[in-house]
Parts: C-alpha cells; structure tokens; sequence
C-alpha cells in the first residue's frame, strides 16, 4: 500500500499530503480493527484501554497539533488529518471489526 501511495504522490503532487492523511487514517481504522479483536477475546489489561486510545488519536491530530505549536491551524498542510477525522477512522475500525471496512481512500480523496 505504502510504494503505491508514493506512486500517485508522485502522479499526483498536488494531492500529496491527502494521500499522506488516507494512509495515515487507514493506520487508524486498522488499529481500531485490531482493538476490536483484542476486546472480543477479552485480552484488555484495563477496561479504559480503548478510550486511551481515542484520546492518543485526538491528541496527535494535525489540527491539535499545529494549535498547540503554532496556535493556528493549516488544513492544507496536514499529513495525518484532524482530531476528529483519527477518532472516526479508530472507531469505524473498532465497531466493525473489519479491515475491509478502512476505505480511507475512497472516501477521503
């Protein structure tokens, strides 16, 4: 997936940092997917593990980000989406159980 983003990065340079967000929204919802099994099988250290996990999202937005650093914040930039966009794709990825389901690409570009 990775050297076939690269590739239409390099198509597609406008698109560039989109491109960089659906993969990095992607990572998210697999990670979610992931979760979801973990907690079906009840393997959780802690019942709160997945609600740190939205937080961590949340917290590593571009848009949190860059308010904290810069205290403004530059959409067209962005390599990673938004708080939101991360605690979404998590989500989407968790309620589902279903990788198939991480269509970043389709949906966000």
């Amino acid at each position: 997936m990775v050297s076939g983003m690269r590739q239409a990065q390099e198509r597609d340079p406008q698109r560039a940092n989109q491109y960089s967000v659906a993969l990095e929204l992607q990572a998210d919802c697999f990670a979610g997917a992931w979760a979801s099994d973990v907690s079906a099988r009840g393997l959780f250290d802690q019942p709160n593990e997945v609600e740190e996990a939205l937080d961590a999202a949340a917290a590593v937005g571009d848009d949190a980000i860059q308010e904290q650093t810069t205290g403004r914040v530059d959409p067209e930039s962005w390599t990673h989406g938004s708080s939101a966009q991360r605690v979404e794709w998590f989500q989407r990825g968790f309620q589902t159980g279903d990788p198939q389901q991480c269509t970043t690409f389709s949906e966000v570009l």
